[in-house]
């Protein structure tokens, strides 16, 4: 297994100072719990921990590195900027390597569809991740699944997803993953709904015509009268 190091520092409790001073020095606070471990406020340089989990996953052990000794902890949670989607906050979960933990693993999607590719449907991705159990060790990065096959009205659910050994997954088999569904079409006017509003819209305009053409014979009569 590779090792990942990350260099961590104590940090003060929270307060918005501690917090505006981490973020100018390039930092990101975080914390530290776990199973018979001391619960420790820390910090972590940004751009370091950004390219580990980009290089490696979410999944990947880090070896926390404290002046005393490393602490293997995997990441447990990250909150994010809501706009520029950066990390503003970390949770790190304390583990044993010899003890299973329970973590989500993403979902990658192989392939397309035959009832998207062949027969103009859409698919759903409904579950993005995954949660399983396992030992440290056995953590996939990513779980694919091959969609290539799926007609519409077909899906994959957690019973579909593949056996991989060492690794639980603990959430209800039935839960889909991912289906394929037909795409609606929209149904045009009817012909003969159109022929039928044609008359009806134009009939007001015979009858004013009709009603014009008395009133004017009657002013024609009424004027002869007087003459």
């Amino acid at each position: 297994m590779k090792e990942v190091i990350l260099d961590v520092e104590l940090r003060p409790c929270w307060s918005k100072g501690n917090l505006s001073s981490l973020k100018k020095d390039g930092k990101i606070p975080a914390i530290l719990y776990g199973k018979n471990v001391k619960t420790e406020q820390i910090s972590v340089i940004a751009k370091a921990f950004i390219s580990i989990i980009e290089t490696n996953g979410a999944n990947i052990i880090i070896d926390l590195n404290f002046k005393d000794g490393k602490k293997p902890a995997i990441v447990k949670e990250i909150q994010r900027d809501v706009l520029t989607q950066a990390p503003i906050h970390i949770d790190f979960h304390a583990i044993s390597l010899e003890d299973k933990v329970e973590v989500l693993v993403p979902i990658h999607i192989d392939g397309v569809a035959d009832g998207v590719k062949n027969f103009g449907g859409t698919m759903e991705f409904i579950v993005r991740e995954v949660k399983v159990n396992a030992l440290p060790k056995s953590i996939p990065q990513k779980i694919s699944v091959d969609v290539s096959h799926l007609a519409i009205g077909q899906g994959i659910t957690i019973a579909d997803l593949p056996k991989l050994d060492g690794v639980d997954y603990v959430q209800d088999p039935s839960t889909i993953i991912v289906n394929v569904i037909a795409t609606k079409v929209e149904e045009a006017p009817h012909a003969d709904t159109a022929a039928v509003a044609g008359p009806e819209t134009a009939q007001p305009e015979v009858i004013s015509k009709g009603k014009k053409e008395k009133e004017g014979e009657e002013v024609a009569v009424a004027s002869a009268a007087k003459k």
